[in-house]
């Protein structure tokens, strides 16, 4: 097992986006990391080294942000809520507008909400993705493929 220092170096950057698009706050994403890699020390002997560092780390950062919500329940504008600039996703979505496309997702099966809301709306690589995911870098490219097909073939459906 890596020193928690080099863990923290190596992970802080992927938790603290999971957090910031989960929360849309780089502030309370900050304060979500910093209660995340604190629960990983507080509990490192559970760590078994069945899963990833980075799925384990994101698994408490789930945790954490489920705790904060239940303290502070979200009331953001979903209207605000933005869309990661010059990604392809982001110019094949924009068609849809943000709270139509919201609803078409919240309907979505998944992994493929998932995956949009990480891409679209956080910005993750497919790398990132597939580590947070559990899964490989590949199979969250095809999975946000398949994904974003069966989004816009609903949206020809509608229209």
């Amino acid at each position: 097992m890596q020193p928690m220092e080099e863990i923290y170096q190596q992970y802080a950057q992927t938790v603290f986006r999971y957090l910031y698009y989960k929360t849309r706050s780089e502030d309370i994403a900050e304060e979500l990391t910093q209660e995340t890699f604190y629960q990983a020390v507080k509990n490192i002997d559970r760590f078994d080294g069945s899963c990833k560092i980075s799925t384990w780390l994101c698994a408490i950062a789930k945790n954490q942000l489920l705790v904060y919500y239940r303290k502070h329940p979200p009331q953001e504008d979903v209207e605000t809520l933005p869309l990661t600039e010059g990604s392809a996703e982001s110019s094949a979505l924009e068609n849809m507008g943000k709270m139509e496309l919201l609803k078409k997702l919240h309907g979505f099966p998944e992994p493929y909400r998932e995956i949009i809301y990480l891409r679209a709306f956080g910005g993750l690589s497919f790398k990132e993705i597939g580590e947070i995911m559990g899964k490989s870098e590949n199979w969250a490219r095809v999975t946000f493929y398949r994904g974003k097909e069966k989004l816009a073939k609903e949206n020809e459906q509608n229209d």
